[in-house]
């Protein structure tokens, strides 16, 4: 059988993928990427600058990977649902292998592709794999998804058992009848973008070295530090698994091998990627409104000074800037800073979530549409099982108790790495004559004063929390 194994940027691996291994024990395998305007056109790449990067490294590794095996990557490009279908009535394909993908794009996508196939009587395969069960199979007793967490864990752990493919030792020659006007994998330059040194390396080879590391680690203590800014105590991983350079069932199963005290809250963590990614599937509108309907119409509010503060890194609050600076340095940001400076600009700066989850998907280099979404919602309290929308972080508290020495606030803030522990994370109780010369902003908010405002307005809009 000649199988074409479309390979659609996550799922940038030759381990445990179930499309290719399916193809080589069945005959003939073409591995095709498709370079879709959608995302490699420079306009639209310059949209996800380290996102892009990240991939790119990753394909360049998956075609030599390939070639080790002894096939080759065909890199075409044009749109995918006009392209596939082409090159598989072409190539005289009798099916096409892929792994579905969550987002309501791509099951468009997806749709269009199969519809086109299905006319040519193709069949179009979709396999699992960016998630350890189907999008949507996990579910209530009344057959509905779950809209808590916590029961959702409940019912998905006792289900995962990861049944992992191993990487094919060799894979038969592309047919020598196939062609097409293939191109190289483009280079950051030739998409407009300059490359990021400070980035993490992408690959399937970079991300298994990342597993590596963290099982003889950090995984260990991963309970404790997981929170701790100041610490290297994750996984680093959100990349890999993002882009598929790792499975997630690969991962899961690794840390339940390697067990300890550390093992179940980091697969809790994976968990509860996994809820953002079936709510997604469930409801995808999400990715353009808030969970709760009673957010709608929320009055957020305009403050162009104050977003360029928050962007920039220059509100006055240590923790809060350092989250933005790493943010565009790096295309990273520990979750506990995420967190801190989602709930500033939400409820400090009363500014709309969703500037705040767009701004983290340019940047980002682990842009997960599912993931930002539901972190980004979950922040704001409009979100699925939510933090409650009138808990309101202290970005001082939060410094104090997760960045405690202030390493964090001096790595990424670094006119402040003078100042003492005790005023490390509130610079304006440092003395004038030392605040001269920091060169950093004071407040652009006082916390009481912005809680009080959010909490105000708030509860016009939604009505008041329950005591």
């Amino acid at each position: 059988m000649r199988s074409i194994v479309w390979f659609r940027g996550k799922d940038l691996r030759v381990a445990d993928h179930g499309p290719l291994v399916e193809a080589a024990a069945s005959g003939e395998v073409i591995p095709l990427f498709v370079l879709d305007p959608h995302f490699f056109a420079p306009e639209r790449a310059r949209l996800l600058p380290h996102r892009m990067q990240f991939l790119l490294a990753s394909l360049k590794e998956l075609e030599t990977s390939l070639a080790r095996l002894g096939s080759r990557l065909l890199v075409v490009p044009g749109r995918s649902v006009e392209v596939v279908p082409r090159l598989a009535a072409l190539w005289q394909a009798e099916q096409v292998l892929a792994h579905r993908w969550v987002e309501p794009f791509g099951r468009e996508r997806d749709r269009r592709v199969a519809d086109a196939l299905e006319r040519a009587g193709i069949p179009f395969k979709r396999f699992e794999g960016e998630t350890l069960l189907p999008p949507g199979s996990v579910q209530t007793g009344q057959g509905g998804m779950f809209r808590v967490f916590t029961p959702f864990a409940r019912a998905c752990a006792p289900r995962v058992a990861p049944d992992l493919r191993a990487e094919p030792k060799h894979l038969p020659p592309v047919p020598l009848d196939v062609a097409a006007e293939t191109v190289p994998i483009p280079s950051m330059e030739a998409l407009g973008l300059a490359a990021n040194p400070r980035l993490q390396a992408g690959g399937e080879a970079a991300g298994g070295a990342r597993l590596r590391s963290f099982l003889a680690g950090p995984l260990a203590r991963y309970g404790l530090d997981r929170d701790r800014m100041d610490r290297p105590g994750t996984s680093r991983l959100s990349a890999d698994l993002k882009f598929g350079t790792l499975s997630v069932g690969l991962v899961w199963r690794a840390a339940a091998e390697q067990g300890g005290a550390g093992a179940g809250p980091f697969l809790n963590e994976l968990l509860w990627r996994e809820f953002s990614h079936h709510l997604l599937w469930t409801w995808p509108e999400l990715l353009d409104r808030p969970f709760r309907p009673s957010f709608e119409g929320f009055p957020w509010r305009e403050d162009a000074a104050a977003w360029e503060a928050w962007t920039q890194g220059c509100t006055g609050y240590p923790v809060v800037d350092a989250a933005a600076r790493q943010l565009k340095a790096e295309g990273f940001v520990h979750n506990r800073a995420r967190m801190v400076a989602a709930s500033f600009l939400t409820k400090h700066l009363l500014l709309d979530y969703r500037q705040g989850e767009a701004h983290y998907l340019h940047w980002l280099t682990d842009g997960d549409w599912a993931q930002n979404s539901a972190g980004w919602q979950w922040s704001a309290g409009c979100g699925c099982d939510a933090q409650p929308w009138f808990r309101i972080f202290n970005p001082v508290a939060q410094g104090l108790k997760f960045d405690p020495d202030g390493a964090y606030v001096r790595q990424w803030v670094p006119e402040l790495a003078a100042l003492p522990v005790a005023l490390i994370h509130e610079p304006w109780k440092a003395p004038k004559a030392l605040r001269a010369g920091l060169d950093y902003p004071e407040p652009i908010v006082d916390h009481a004063l912005a809680r009080a405002r959010f909490l105000a307005t708030a509860k016009a809009h939604l009505g008041r929390p329950p005591t």
